[in-house]
């Protein structure tokens, strides 16, 4: 059994000791494996802005990691909730991006988790003359500023 099956299996599993009626596809992208989650209880899985889809991934990959320790991370999504919140996310940092070009300000951006963080300061990286930063720290989420350099 591969990775991608075996977390999809334990993703099927946890969602079935719930309740929740569900049809589970796995996608390799870019960045691993997808596993997307279709079912009519959406919101229930989803949660308050991802928070329970963030605990679901968490679980998947630390009962994976404890039957496969060299598997890869495995993403969970759900009726592609996570893509659409990335392309927010890109497209609020180049907003954020263009303000602090034009008044010469710097700009926070709301608390974001490390991976959020990461898109953010990918698109932020291939802007000329500005510089983003976020407080060191244990914190799981953090502020960046966006400044000019």
């Amino acid at each position: 059994m591969t990775a991608s099956e075996l977390a999809a299996k334990i993703l099927d599993s946890m969602l079935g000791h719930l309740g929740i009626a569900s049809e589970i596809e796995a996608q390799e992208t870019s960045d691993g494996t997808c596993l997307q989650i279709f079912s009519s209880e959406k919101e229930t899985i989803i949660g308050n802005n991802g928070d329970r889809l963030d605990d679901i991934q968490y679980l998947v990959n630390r009962i994976l990691r404890r039957q496969m320790p060299d598997a890869g991370r495995v993403r969970v999504d759900c009726e592609h909730f996570r893509s659409m919140q990335e392309d927010q996310l890109q497209e609020e940092v180049r907003e954020l991006v263009e303000l602090v070009k034009s008044q010469g300000k710097t700009y926070k951006m709301r608390p974001l988790n490390a991976y959020y963080r990461r898109l953010a300061y990918n698109v932020i990286a291939g802007e000329e003359g500005i510089s983003a930063t976020s407080p060191s720290g244990d914190d799981r989420l953090k502020r960046i500023s966006i400044s000019p350099k």
